[in-house]
Parts: C-alpha cells; structure tokens; sequence
C-alpha cells in the first residue's frame, strides 16, 4: 500500500468516524430537549418549591443540551433547531395538571434511573454530566418520598410512599388503566369465540353486549369492594395510631425523633421538631400516619370513585369489537372487529408504554401480540366447537 492510499483510507476512516461522532451528539441534544421539556411541563403542574427544583432540573438539562451542541458546531456539523415537545412529554404534563404531579413522578423517576449511568463512560460528555444525570435521579426519588415545602413542623408529606396506581386520590386513574385494557381483551376474545363457531349475527351482538355489561358491573363491584378493604384497612392502622398517640404521647415522640434521626437529622434538632408536632394532636397523628405506617390520611381512595371509573373504562375497552355487530354481520363485521379490536390493542399498550418511558410501538406491538393471541386461541375454540356441532 503506497502512500498515498494509506492517506486516503486514513481520510476515510476519520470521516466515518465524524459521522458517527455527529449522530450520537445529535441523539444527545435531542434527548436532552426532551427531558427539558418534560421537565418544564411538569414545573406547570407544580408549585412552590416543587416548582423551583423542576425548573432547576430542567436548567441543568438545558445546560447538557448547550453542550451537545457546541460538540456538533465544533465537528461543523449543523445544530438542529428544537423542535416541540413529544408526545410523551405532552401527555405526561396533561396528567401532572390534570391529576397532579406525583400521578407521573414514577414514570419520570423509572426512566431517569435507567438513564442514570448514560455519561459514565462517555468520553466526551463534560465534566459532572454524569454525576448531574445520577442527581437527577435521586432528586426524583426523593420528590416522590417527600413534598418539597411541607416542613416536618407541618407534618406534610415527609413520606409520600404512595405508588402511582395511589398517587391519584380517588383509585380512579389505576382502575381506569386496568379496566379498559381488560375490557377490551375478555370481549374481543368472547366474541371472537362466538364468531369462530359460525354463531348468527344476534347471537354473537347478544354476547358481545353481555360480556360488556357482565364484566363492566363485575369490575366495578370487585374494585368497590377492593378499595372498600384497603381503606377500612387503612383507617383501623391509623385509629390504632391514635389510640397510642392519646395513651403514651411520650412514647410515640421519641419514636418520631428517632424516625428523623435516621433521615439524618441531629439528636437535639430531631426531638425539637419531634415535640413541635406533638403539640397538635391531628399533626401528630397524620405525621406519624405518613411517618410510621406510610399511609396519607388524605389520599386512602375512593371505592366509588374507583368503581365507576373500573366501569366505564372497561365498557369502552369492551364495546370496540361490539360495534360492527351493531350495523351488521358476516365476513365484513368480523374482519371490521378484528381490525377495530387490533388497532385498540396497539392504541393501549403504546399509551402504557408512553406512560411507563418505553417505546410505544414496541409496547403496543407487545400488546398486539398477547390480546390477538388470546383472541385467535378462543376464535379456533369455538370454531373447533362449531364444526363439532356441540
């Protein structure tokens, strides 16, 4: 190999190199818009110093942005201009103003802990990138333990354990999520059953309105009754609390000072704001409630709440594969329920994915592929039972 040649493989090779170098700092900066964004989005369904720590969050991601940019103008590559916000960032901001921040936390903390390693060993990523990126996690784990701007005096918030599927007051949104997605998955299946064994228009519509209404009241009832026990549970826990807060108040303050002890508090400070809280038996009880037990007085669920909204949302899931049957029947109703039923399918679990920080298409490919397996399993049942004539 002359010279020459080697020059230009050399040439070659950094070009490629280059490009490769540009992609990646283009995936950066768009990556760090977009948790900027996000994060700016649910600034606006905060407030106080929820509010403040988002917008510092959001600053710093801007900042990682600043940076993969000047990393492109440096390559001499152009810098792409922002574009809006995704639909993820879209429609986790609706549900932190809709419902409230701590609905989305969890999914923001899941996906900003699985992002937390990204610049450890990024060669070109600033100095305390890394260390920002494991912050931000953190910082989300404790916003979703702690409400930022209640004080221990206050006894707001200092524990928030509660999950998603609780984050919502009234059980609603949690109940809504599982009833569509088993809505739409038990009718599609029924009627396809029925369908497969070559059963009459009427017969399948009658089924399909059954399964609809039978399993609409039966998830409504199961998760009346479901939040029904978890509540009563929850408040025997805390009227056991304020029987020992009434019988030993000394006990139960020096159990609180040891609590924030352990969250790190000095001796002398945690028994000060220990006996502080003690001064108010309702602070009190709610403290220790949240502190002791993990529980919120004000956030124990709603059992109707929670029903009418398992209800509803698992008759919408349910009625999608209903509807043809209602105008007709046939080849044409069957291949148009089977398409109605396939692209709810995909339309559910890509929402889920959104909301859990995953790809859309490959959750709702994923769900695609468990509901139509079922549907097709039972389809061939009663097509096997049709043609057996039983």
């Amino acid at each position: 190999m002359n010279a020459e040649t080697h020059d230009a493989d050399t040439h070659d090779d950094g070009a490629r190199d280059d490009r490769h170098a540009a992609a990646r700092f283009r995936n950066a900066l768009d990556s760090e818009r977009r948790s900027a964004a996000l994060y700016r989005g649910l600034a606006a369904g905060a407030t106080g110093e929820r509010q403040q720590i988002f917008l510092e969050l959001a600053a710093v991601e801007e900042r990682h942005a600043a940076h993969w940019a000047d990393k492109l103008t440096a390559l001499g590559e152009r810098v792409p201009e922002p574009g809006g916000p995704g639909l993820r960032t879209r429609l986790l901001s609706w549900l932190a103003r809709r419902f409230s921040v701590d609905t989305v936390l969890p999914f923001v903390e899941r996906a900003e802990h699985a992002d937390a390693g990204l610049y450890d060993a990024d060669p070109d990523a600033a100095p305390g990138m890394a260390v920002d990126e494991r912050s931000h996690a953190r910082v989300l784990t404790r916003l979703r333990d702690e409400e930022p701007g209640d004080t221990a005096e206050g006894g707001r918030g200092i524990a928030r354990r509660e999950r998603w599927h609780r984050s919502d007051r009234s059980g609603a949104l949690r109940a809504a999520v599982f009833g569509v997605n088993d809505g739409l998955v038990s009718n599609t299946s029924l009627v396809m059953g029925f369908a497969g064994s070559g059963a009459a228009r009427t017969t399948i519509l009658f089924a399909g309105l059954a399964g609809l209404l039978a399993g609409a009241f039966s998830m409504a009832v199961g998760e009346y009754i479901s939040m029904r026990s978890q509540r009563e549970a929850y408040e025997h826990e805390i009227a056991l609390e304020a029987e020992e807060l009434r019988d030993d108040p000394e006990a139960e303050a020096e159990e609180l000072a040891l609590i924030y002890r352990a969250k790190g508090l000095e001796a002398e400070e945690a028994q000060r704001v220990a006996t502080t809280i003690m001064k108010n038996h309702e602070t009190a009880l709610a403290t220790m409630a949240r502190e002791e037990l993990g529980l919120d007085p004000e956030e124990l669920g709603s059992p109707w709440s929670a029903a009418v909204s398992s209800l509803i949302a698992f008759a919408l899931g349910a009625v999608v594969v209903v509807i043809p049957y209602l105008f007709g029947g046939g080849t044409t109703a069957l291949v148009t329920a089977v398409f109605l039923a396939a692209g709810a399918l995909f339309t559910v679990g890509s929402a889920l994915g959104l909301l859990n920080g995953r790809a859309p298409l490959r959750s709702g490919a994923r769900q695609l592929f468990i509901g139509g397996a079922a549907a097709l399993v039972v389809y061939f049942i009663g097509h096997a039972v049709g043609i057996s004539g039983v």
